[in-house]
């Protein structure tokens, strides 16, 4: 890691005090990082599989974002640095969390927490997640919406088993952020082409679909619009697709045009980008994951 980086990650760590929180006899930790005026708007960000929340707050724009609009951002750590969403095949080489976690519990229980001591505006609770982080994100759109104001989820599809289970107590707004050059979560659906992929996948069309339906949307795409190419050298472009949908229940899709299982930044979203571009595909430059995600949620309620 650079200079830089380490900088820039011991800024954000300092920011961002440890917790823990007691769900069901387990001792479950997080980091938060609180602004001084409270009630504020909160965001859930939750890391992919084998991370864990300090690699959100050393490896994304959330520390910044959160500082300069003055939200609370907490950021959990999934046990066996996974998380128990609607899906219970994994990937052949990556074990999940111990059998009988609940992280549905643990996260709305960190949300009434939050609330419940004045941090939190109960009105403006956001989700968002990467990879596995992204299917928890949606199971949490599914099984608590009437926590959360919207959500995102990035380089995730849903499955089967994840969406026969998604009946939400209201709809919520939803962003998407794909890439279609995916090798663990393909664009296409099915499998990946990495050792790493499990099978099953929606592709992000039937993906899309599904929300587009949940939220009452048209079923075709009200917009399309291709972003500024800001970053060539990256060899990868955004296109960003909107719904027709009641007033807020918008539904959008980012696709990342030849982008691999990464999250967009700009900056590297892992401590060795070449050894990640090898075995993840390429990161987008174009736009920021944390700053697109928060322009999207300010919009709500």
């Amino acid at each position: 890691m650079c200079i830089g980086a380490v900088v820039a990650a011991l800024a954000a760590a300092s920011v961002a005090s440890a917790e823990t929180i007691d769900v069901n006899g387990v001792k479950r930790s997080y980091s938060a990082q609180l602004p001084a005026r409270k009630p504020a708007p909160l965001v859930i960000v939750l890391h992919g599989k084998t991370q864990r929340g300090a690699d959100m707050i050393a490896r994304t724009a959330w520390p910044q974002v959160a500082k300069r609009e003055g939200l609370a951002v907490v950021f959990p750590d999934g046990l066996n640095h996974a998380w128990a969403d609607a899906r219970t095949k994994a990937g052949p080489a990556l074990r999940g969390p111990p059998v009988g976690t609940d992280d549905v519990t643990f996260l709305a229980k960190l949300v009434e927490k939050l609330v419940a001591d004045g941090t939190a505006d109960a009105k403006r609770v956001f989700i968002a997640g990467v990879s596995n982080g992204g299917a928890m994100a949606m199971t949490m759109a599914c099984a608590r919406a009437d926590l959360f104001a919207a959500g995102a989820s990035v380089i995730m599809n849903l499955t089967d088993e994840a969406a026969v289970t998604c009946h939400p107590s209201r709809p919520l707004p939803m962003l998407l952020m794909n890439g279609t050059a995916d090798q663990l979560v393909p664009y296409e659906g099915g499998r990946g082409s990495s050792y790493f992929a499990a099978d099953g996948f929606w592709s992000t069309e039937e993906t899309l679909a599904f929300w587009r339906k949940l939220n009452g949307c048209e079923t075709d795409d009200a917009s399309v619009t291709d972003l500024p190419d800001k970053a060539p050298a990256d060899q990868s472009t955004v296109t960003r697709i909107s719904s027709r949908c009641p007033r807020g229940h918008d539904v959008v899709l980012y696709r990342i045009n030849h982008g691999g299982h990464r999250m967009p930044g700009f900056s590297p979203d892992a401590r060795f980008p070449r050894v990640a571009a090898g075995l993840l595909g390429p990161q987008n430059g174009d736009i920021d994951g944390a700053e697109t995600i928060w322009a999207f949620f300010s919009q709500f309620p």
